[in-house]
Protein backbone atom coordinates (compact mmCIF):
# COMPACT_ATOMS: atom_id res chain seq x y z
CA UNK A 1 0.00 0.00 0.00
CA UNK A 2 2.82 2.38 0.64
CA UNK A 3 4.14 1.94 -2.85
CA UNK A 4 0.76 2.43 -4.38
CA UNK A 5 0.56 5.25 -2.11
CA UNK A 6 3.72 6.54 -3.70
CA UNK A 7 2.90 5.97 -6.90
CA UNK A 8 -0.17 8.04 -6.42
CA UNK A 9 1.25 10.73 -5.32
CA UNK A 10 4.18 11.10 -7.79
CA UNK A 11 1.17 11.25 -10.67
CA UNK A 12 -0.80 13.80 -8.81
CA UNK A 13 2.10 15.84 -8.78
CA UNK A 14 2.86 15.03 -12.55
CA UNK A 15 -0.53 15.60 -13.86
CA UNK A 16 -0.30 19.43 -13.94
CA UNK A 17 3.01 19.18 -15.83
CA UNK A 18 2.15 17.68 -18.83
CA UNK A 19 4.01 19.58 -21.27
CA UNK A 20 7.28 18.28 -19.07
CA UNK A 21 9.91 16.20 -21.22
CA UNK A 22 10.38 13.71 -19.70
CA UNK A 23 8.19 11.05 -17.36
CA UNK A 24 9.89 10.93 -14.28
CA UNK A 25 8.51 6.96 -12.02
CA UNK A 26 8.22 6.96 -8.56
CA UNK A 27 11.47 6.06 -6.25
CA UNK A 28 12.48 2.84 -7.08
CA UNK A 29 11.08 2.37 -10.09
CA UNK A 30 12.45 1.79 -13.79
CA UNK A 31 10.51 2.42 -16.79
CA UNK A 32 11.18 -0.22 -19.82
CA UNK A 33 8.85 1.45 -22.57
CA UNK A 34 7.12 3.95 -23.46
CA UNK A 35 4.06 3.46 -26.11
CA UNK A 36 2.38 6.20 -27.92
CA UNK A 37 -1.16 4.97 -28.64
CA UNK A 38 -4.58 5.69 -31.26
CA UNK A 39 -7.03 7.88 -29.61
CA UNK A 40 -3.83 10.75 -28.27
CA UNK A 41 -3.09 8.54 -25.06
CA UNK A 42 0.73 7.60 -23.77
CA UNK A 43 1.40 4.37 -21.63
CA UNK A 44 4.55 4.30 -19.61
CA UNK A 45 5.69 0.72 -18.14
CA UNK A 46 7.75 0.36 -15.44
CA UNK A 47 8.98 -2.17 -12.78
CA UNK A 48 9.35 -1.52 -9.24
CA UNK A 49 11.85 -3.22 -6.72
CA UNK A 50 9.60 -3.16 -4.02
CA UNK A 51 7.16 -5.57 -5.93
CA UNK A 52 7.28 -8.84 -6.59
CA UNK A 53 10.00 -9.83 -9.57
CA UNK A 54 7.02 -10.42 -12.13
CA UNK A 55 5.25 -7.78 -11.46
CA UNK A 56 4.86 -4.32 -13.40
CA UNK A 57 2.99 -1.36 -13.97
CA UNK A 58 1.25 0.89 -16.23
CA UNK A 59 0.45 4.45 -16.70
CA UNK A 60 -1.91 6.16 -19.30
CA UNK A 61 -2.05 9.86 -20.06
CA UNK A 62 -3.94 11.43 -22.20
CA UNK A 63 -3.73 15.53 -23.76
CA UNK A 64 -5.10 16.36 -19.87
CA UNK A 65 -2.70 14.07 -18.24
CA UNK A 66 -2.30 10.85 -16.36
CA UNK A 67 -6.01 9.25 -16.13
CA UNK A 68 -5.27 5.60 -15.21
CA UNK A 69 -2.53 2.99 -13.28
CA UNK A 70 -3.07 -0.24 -12.71
CA UNK A 71 -0.32 -3.07 -11.08
CA UNK A 72 -0.47 -6.85 -13.18
CA UNK A 73 1.27 -9.96 -12.26
CA UNK A 74 3.56 -12.12 -14.67
CA UNK A 75 0.30 -14.01 -15.35
CA UNK A 76 -1.43 -10.57 -16.64
CA UNK A 77 -3.51 -10.84 -13.45
CA UNK A 78 -5.12 -7.76 -12.39
CA UNK A 79 -3.48 -6.93 -8.93
CA UNK A 80 -4.77 -3.52 -8.57
CA UNK A 81 -6.09 -0.63 -10.89
CA UNK A 82 -6.92 2.95 -9.99
CA UNK A 83 -8.82 5.60 -11.82
CA UNK A 84 -6.59 8.96 -11.25
CA UNK A 85 -10.01 10.94 -12.28
CA UNK A 86 -12.12 9.92 -9.73
CA UNK A 87 -10.25 8.37 -7.34
CA UNK A 88 -11.54 4.73 -7.11
CA UNK A 89 -9.16 1.90 -6.89
CA UNK A 90 -9.27 -2.05 -7.25
CA UNK A 91 -7.50 -4.58 -6.02
CA UNK A 92 -8.26 -8.50 -6.78
CA UNK A 93 -9.84 -10.33 -3.88
CA UNK A 94 -10.92 -13.40 -5.08
CA UNK A 95 -10.50 -16.09 -8.59
CA UNK A 96 -12.66 -18.63 -9.48
CA UNK A 97 -10.52 -19.26 -12.55
CA UNK A 98 -7.01 -17.31 -12.27
CA UNK A 99 -6.00 -15.45 -15.55
CA UNK A 100 -3.30 -17.09 -17.30
CA UNK A 101 -0.37 -15.34 -19.42
CA UNK A 102 1.06 -18.99 -19.95
CA UNK A 103 -2.26 -20.74 -20.94
CA UNK A 104 -2.98 -18.47 -23.15
CA UNK A 105 0.93 -18.62 -25.24
CA UNK A 106 0.73 -22.52 -24.79
CA UNK A 107 -2.68 -23.09 -25.72
CA UNK A 108 -4.34 -19.98 -27.48
CA UNK A 109 -7.08 -19.49 -25.07
CA UNK A 110 -7.19 -18.43 -21.98
CA UNK A 111 -10.56 -18.11 -19.43
CA UNK A 112 -10.98 -16.13 -16.13
CA UNK A 113 -13.59 -15.40 -13.88
CA UNK A 114 -12.16 -13.52 -10.52
CA UNK A 115 -13.24 -10.81 -8.61
CA UNK A 116 -12.21 -7.31 -7.38
CA UNK A 117 -13.20 -4.97 -4.44
CA UNK A 118 -12.75 -1.27 -5.15
CA UNK A 119 -12.14 1.34 -2.08
CA UNK A 120 -15.78 1.63 -1.40
CA UNK A 121 -16.29 -1.91 -0.49
CA UNK A 122 -18.05 -2.80 -3.89
CA UNK A 123 -17.43 -6.23 -5.52
CA UNK A 124 -17.24 -6.64 -9.21
CA UNK A 125 -17.45 -10.07 -10.94
CA UNK A 126 -15.40 -10.29 -14.07
CA UNK A 127 -16.04 -13.50 -16.29
CA UNK A 128 -13.95 -13.62 -20.20
CA UNK A 129 -11.82 -15.28 -22.63
CA UNK A 130 -8.72 -14.55 -24.72
CA UNK A 131 -7.99 -16.01 -27.85
CA UNK A 132 -4.66 -15.52 -29.49
CA UNK A 133 -5.86 -14.68 -33.46
CA UNK A 134 -2.55 -16.13 -34.88
CA UNK A 135 -1.72 -13.09 -36.69
CA UNK A 136 1.11 -10.71 -35.33
CA UNK A 137 2.49 -7.05 -36.31
CA UNK A 138 5.71 -5.05 -36.00
CA UNK A 139 5.83 -2.13 -33.99
CA UNK A 140 9.05 -0.33 -33.53
CA UNK A 141 10.75 -3.13 -34.35
CA UNK A 142 8.41 -5.56 -31.77
CA UNK A 143 7.28 -8.24 -32.44
CA UNK A 144 3.04 -8.40 -30.97
CA UNK A 145 0.41 -10.78 -31.66
CA UNK A 146 -3.53 -10.27 -31.92
CA UNK A 147 -5.77 -11.87 -29.48
CA UNK A 148 -9.57 -11.19 -29.37
CA UNK A 149 -11.47 -11.09 -26.27
CA UNK A 150 -15.04 -11.10 -24.69
CA UNK A 151 -15.42 -9.91 -21.24
CA UNK A 152 -18.53 -9.08 -18.74
CA UNK A 153 -18.83 -7.15 -15.58
CA UNK A 154 -21.18 -8.09 -13.04
CA UNK A 155 -22.18 -6.72 -10.06
CA UNK A 156 -22.46 -8.29 -6.44
CA UNK A 157 -25.95 -9.51 -7.51
CA UNK A 158 -24.90 -10.75 -10.47
CA UNK A 159 -26.52 -8.57 -12.69
CA UNK A 160 -24.61 -7.46 -15.78
CA UNK A 161 -22.71 -4.21 -15.62
CA UNK A 162 -21.25 -3.88 -19.15
CA UNK A 163 -19.93 -6.05 -21.92
CA UNK A 164 -16.48 -5.84 -23.39
CA UNK A 165 -15.28 -7.73 -26.98
CA UNK A 166 -12.62 -6.95 -29.00
CA UNK A 167 -8.98 -7.25 -29.81
CA UNK A 168 -5.67 -6.65 -27.69
CA UNK A 169 -2.03 -6.98 -28.89
CA UNK A 170 0.01 -8.79 -26.63
CA UNK A 171 3.91 -8.83 -25.99
CA UNK A 172 5.16 -12.31 -24.95
CA UNK A 173 8.49 -11.32 -23.54
CA UNK A 174 7.11 -8.67 -21.83
CA UNK A 175 3.71 -10.61 -20.48
CA UNK A 176 1.87 -7.72 -21.22
CA UNK A 177 -1.22 -6.73 -23.10
CA UNK A 178 -1.43 -3.44 -25.15
CA UNK A 179 -5.55 -2.30 -26.55
CA UNK A 180 -6.11 -2.70 -30.14
CA UNK A 181 -10.17 -2.34 -30.76
CA UNK A 182 -13.36 -2.44 -28.71
CA UNK A 183 -16.71 -2.38 -28.80
CA UNK A 184 -18.14 -1.78 -25.08
CA UNK A 185 -21.99 -2.09 -24.04
CA UNK A 186 -23.16 -1.58 -20.76
CA UNK A 187 -26.08 -2.68 -19.44
CA UNK A 188 -28.41 0.73 -20.54
CA UNK A 189 -27.23 -0.41 -24.12
CA UNK A 190 -25.06 2.43 -24.80
CA UNK A 191 -22.62 1.06 -27.07
CA UNK A 192 -19.18 3.01 -27.53
CA UNK A 193 -16.42 1.57 -30.35
CA UNK A 194 -12.97 2.76 -29.32
CA UNK A 195 -9.38 2.46 -30.91
CA UNK A 196 -5.57 2.57 -28.60
CA UNK A 197 -3.29 0.51 -30.94
CA UNK A 198 0.10 1.16 -29.96
CA UNK A 199 1.87 3.03 -32.93
CA UNK A 200 5.41 3.67 -31.68
CA UNK A 201 7.03 2.05 -28.87
CA UNK A 202 10.40 3.65 -27.60
CA UNK A 203 12.90 1.54 -25.57
CA UNK A 204 15.82 3.20 -23.22
CA UNK A 205 17.82 5.30 -25.29
CA UNK A 206 15.49 5.81 -28.35
CA UNK A 207 13.84 9.02 -29.47
CA UNK A 208 10.67 8.92 -27.54
CA UNK A 209 11.38 7.41 -24.37
CA UNK A 210 9.51 8.61 -21.09
CA UNK A 211 7.87 11.45 -23.28
CA UNK A 212 4.71 12.36 -21.89
CA UNK A 213 2.97 14.40 -24.27
CA UNK A 214 0.73 12.06 -26.61
CA UNK A 215 1.01 12.68 -30.59
CA UNK A 216 -1.35 10.78 -32.23
CA UNK A 217 -5.22 11.44 -33.34
CA UNK A 218 -4.90 14.41 -30.56
CA UNK A 219 -5.93 17.18 -33.30
CA UNK A 220 -9.36 14.63 -33.92
CA UNK A 221 -10.04 14.72 -30.30
CA UNK A 222 -10.13 18.08 -29.57
CA UNK A 223 -12.39 18.35 -33.07
CA UNK A 224 -15.01 16.23 -30.90
CA UNK A 225 -14.83 18.18 -28.15
CA UNK A 226 -15.25 21.24 -30.04
CA UNK A 227 -18.94 23.05 -29.77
Amino acid sequence: MRMTLAILLSLGAATPALAAEKFAPPEGCTVFATVQHRNCEISQHYRCQKDPADHQWAIYADANGPFFASRIDGETRWIESHDLADGRSETLTSEADPASFSKLLETGKDTYDFTQTDNDGLVTRYVGVDRLTGTTVRISGQTLERTEYDIKAYDAQGRLLWHRLGHDLVHRDWRLFFGDNERFENSFGDVVESTSTPIAIALPGEKGFLATKPEFDCEMMMTEVLP
